[in-house]
């Protein structure tokens, strides 16, 4: 069986599907990788196969700097902007009003046009069309791989990174279209992707959207309530090429705690989404070293380091959070998964609305017990900051929950043990269109 992944140009997603891609490598099907052609290196250090397509990445194209941001022209609902306001991860059904979530899809609509531009289309739909691929697994946002699948008669299925917003809001939006006059039934997305599939000979339909199943590595538990066909796979952390440094070699001498604030803020977005300088006042003087990833731009914005603060660029989470008490973040999926996935308590400082799902997921962990999560973090203080941090450190009850979705999560099938299961949605969704 041949497998095509593909995912947005950031390392982070890219991690996400290494664990699966090499479940179904090591079982002996064909698979390769397709990203921007400054990801290529990226995905061979991973040691599978990169297809470089599409332009390269340029994230100003389609990410505005803070103060930069402007409403895109398709919509024309009266919010103030539209990266704060218009959320996919909006949950209170009271705010779901078709106004809304139409207001939403257009704006978002414009963000996955910058993720899969058409040139990027047309370079992944050639390739698909002569290399044949029996299945493509595709991230949430990227849309143009079902667009790829569909014309090349290839079963595929989307690998979620973080919570399902997109099949969450889209049953009620859905719902709530079917209740229109048909002439004013407009869905953005349909809208961008209609006219592509056409000049295939293909239309669209909601597996465009959602495909045709969705492999889903969070927790049973924090998944949202959305009828469809999703398939558990444990979480594996996967954090890219790195060195075991020297002080993760032996046993912290006492508690430990990792700050991080993600690759992408730095990496993608180039600028942090949550205060540093007040994260480091509150662990300054704490009875515990304190592990911070942060780089030299970050390290030039902050006015000092605490003396029990020990700066790193990078060190790979699954590596270090074993040895962690607790791990204060910004609510990034792959660190929040890591955490779960070692027993972790957190303290989430997820940014301002309009980064995805962070504040959603920060949400669940405190629900369950196992972190608080800090709501407003453009206006916490320092000593509300280390109070909620000594709070998670001393109640035993934290880790006790944190021990519990570890299990939890230990109790899902790996990616490994899932490779029969879509090998047998692969033979029931491909198309004899190939």
């Amino acid at each position: 069986m041949r497998v095509l992944f593909t995912s947005p140009p950031a390392k982070a997603h890219l991690y996400a599907q290494v664990p699966l891609a090499w479940a179904l490598r090591t079982a002996g099907h064909e698979v390769v990788m397709a990203n921007r052609p400054n990801m290529a290196a990226e995905i061979t250090r991973t040691g599978l196969t990169a297809v470089p397509v599409g332009p390269a990445f340029d994230p100003s194209a389609y990410i505005p700097r803070d103060g930069e941001a402007e409403k895109p022209s398709r919509a024309t609902a009266p919010w103030a902007s539209w990266d704060q306001d218009l959320e996919f991860a909006e949950l209170r059904p009271e705010r779901l009003t078709h106004d809304y979530m139409q207001a939403v899809h257009a704006a978002w609509t414009v963000m996955f046009q910058g993720v899969s531009p058409l040139p990027l289309i047309d370079d992944l739909v050639g390739f698909a069309r002569w290399w044949r691929p029996d299945l493509v697994i595709w991230d949430t946002m990227a849309f143009a791989a079902p667009v790829a699948a569909r014309v090349c008669g290839a079963a595929h299925a989307r690998a979620l990174f973080g919570l399902d917003l997109i099949a969450h809001m889209r049953s009620t939006y859905l719902h709530e279209q079917a209740r229109r006059p048909r002439q004013l039934r407009d869905d953005p997305l349909e809208e961008w992707l209609e006219p592509i599939l056409a000049q295939y000979g293909h239309s669209f339909d909601e597996e465009m959207v959602v495909g045709q199943w969705t492999i889903d590595p969070l927790l049973p538990s924090m998944r949202l309530p959305v009828r469809h066909p999703y398939m558990s796979v444990r979480y594996v952390p996967y954090n890219g090429q790195a060195v075991v440094p020297d002080l993760l070699r032996k046993p912290p001498a006492g508690r430990r705690v990792c700050l991080t604030l993600g690759l992408t803020a730095r990496e993608v977005l180039n600028a942090d989404r949550v205060p540093v300088d007040t994260v480091l006042q509150a662990v300054a003087g704490l009875d515990a070293e304190v592990i911070a990833t942060l780089n030299a731009d970050q390290l030039a914005t902050i006015s000092r380091v605490p003396d029990n603060v020990r700066t790193i660029d990078f060190v790979p989470m699954n590596e270090l959070l074993p040895s962690c008490s607790a791990v204060i973040h910004q609510g990034g999926f792959g660190t929040l998964q890591t955490a779960v996935a070692h027993g972790v308590p957190q303290v989430i400082l997820p940014p301002r609305a309009g980064d995805w799902d962070s504040m959603v997921w920060a949400r669940k962990v405190e629900e369950s017990g196992a972190g608080v999560c800090v709501p407003n973090t453009e206006r916490v203080t320092a000593q509300e900051l280390r109070g909620t941090l000594d709070a998670v450190l001393e109640q035993p009850s934290f880790r006790r929950a944190a021990a519990g979705l570890r299990a939890e999560m230990l109790g899902t099938p790996s990616p490994l043990d899932i490779v029969p299961l879509i090998e047998e949605r692969v033979a029931a969704h491909r198309t004899d269109a190939r």
